[in-house]
């Protein structure tokens, strides 16, 4: 379908009005719910609730739908031929979501709010990105969307740090006492609603002629194939990529028989620290893409999120609580996490041209890492329970360097 003349070019230079305001709305909103993400195991288990298992299933759970809800999102966006308005009203749901949890006395309205939540982040995040890709020319897509992950990064820095000074200023009581997370989670309003506003005040969208008889099934059959071909790599490595949440979780078990209760504040700045780290590797690995291919750093990023896990894995067979070591495997997570969804992105745009596709294409991809954010959240959930860390960070490994092999041997 053919797009309105006066919308044929992308806004000039790289750095443009759309760029600054998509990275600001991701900024605030990754302050927002990154404040509350890290507390939420022990929010769990000051509930008494088993975290491992249920942080897995809510995790699990809520990426899935989100991602599911991306697939959904794009063609629609495809079909009407807008998606500025939707991803405004994503960011505004999510932002109010994370507030609920501060109401809260038990699983379901956690795992309830999550999945909203959640929905909500599905709905934006590929009509986002295909905005993006508008906004740019083809030989700048590795700065946008690095710059784009940046920026999203620096609030997943400012949220974590944020509620790791809140617990030291104001420590639980003891290990059932949940006041200071019921603040930290209503606080999380004020960033939540900024990220809306931000969006629909800055960003300008490239829009399309409606296509209302687009069809679901012919959107996605009409993607290329090697775009297909791609996705079989992502989704195996996907498989093995588990929430960040169990991550934080791992590590303050880890910590927890020599620190105790400062275990609980660790988590939050450990979080913040693999942060700071992607969003300073996002920008010059998006810059590197646009350089040299997004496919060869991206292999690395799988390769390095294999080894991670792998090291990971040895830390907690050998008990090794050791803070400086487990900065630097997050230091680690947050360089592999860099290229992972910087340069996913990257490709996308690289291999689905048509700008009328790309919000089907997103929506896909989305799909996949739903699928794979599910199987692997669950997956390392039940095994961290029942079996052991070790024997998650074993299964995360094997699976994300499956996934490199695949990359690498497909064209």
């Amino acid at each position: 379908m053919a797009e309105r003349d006066a919308d044929a070019a992308p806004a000039t230079g790289w750095l443009n009005r759309t760029v600054i305001g998509a990275g600001l709305a991701s900024l605030l909103a990754d302050a927002c719910y990154e404040m509350a993400a890290p507390l939420l195991p022990a929010f769990l288990s000051a509930l008494q609730l088993p975290a491992f298992a249920f942080a897995g299933i809510i995790e699990g759970v809520a990426d899935a739908a989100a991602n599911f809800a991306k697939l959904g999102a794009g063609w629609y966006s495809d079909r009407v031929g807008r998606r500025k308005p939707f991803v405004v009203f994503g960011y505004a749901l999510t932002g109010t979501t994370q507030a609920l949890f501060a109401l809260a006395s038990g699983f379901p309205l956690i795992f309830a709010a999550k999945v909203l939540g959640w929905l909500g982040k599905g709905i934006r995040s590929p009509l986002r990105n295909a905005i993006l890709a508008d906004a740019v020319s083809p030989d700048d897509h590795g700065k946008a969307f690095g710059l784009h992950r940046a920026s999203d990064t620096v609030g997943a820095v400012i949220g974590p740090l944020a509620a790791f000074l809140l617990l030291r200023a104001f420590p639980p009581t003891n290990a059932t006492d949940t006041g200071t997370y019921r603040w930290i989670f209503a606080f999380t309003l004020i960033p939540g609603l900024a990220s809306a506003a931000a969006f629909a005040l800055l960003v300008r969208e490239r829009h399309l002629t409606p296509d209302p008889a687009r069809g679901f099934r012919s959107s996605v059959r009409e993607l290329p194939r090697p775009f297909w071909r791609w996705l079989a790599g992502v989704g195996v490595f996907g498989a093995g990529d588990f929430s960040d949440k169990l991550l934080i979780l791992a590590a303050i078990i880890l910590l927890a028989p020599a620190y105790g209760a400062a275990a609980i504040a660790m988590g939050p700045l450990l979080y913040a620290w693999r942060n700071v780290v992607q969003a300073a590797a996002s920008f010059p690995i998006g810059w590197l893409s646009d350089k040299v291919g997004a496919r060869r750093p991206l292999i690395g990023g799988y390769v390095l999120g294999a080894a991670t896990m792998a090291l990971f894995g040895i830390t907690t067979f050998h008990d090794l609580a050791y803070p400086g070591l487990l900065f630097g495997l997050f230091a680690l997570a947050g360089i592999y996490l860099a290229a992972e969804e910087a340069l996913e992105s990257v490709v996308t745009a690289d291999l689905v041209p048509e700008r009328r596709m790309r919000g089907t294409a997103y929506g896909v991809i989305g799909m996949v890492n739903g699928v794979g954010d599910f199987v692997a959240s669950l997956a390392a959930g039940l095994l961290m329970q029942y079996v052991s860390p070790t024997a998650a960070f074993i299964y995360a490994a094997t699976a994300m360097l499956a996934g490199s092999v695949v990359l690498a041997k497909i064209r």
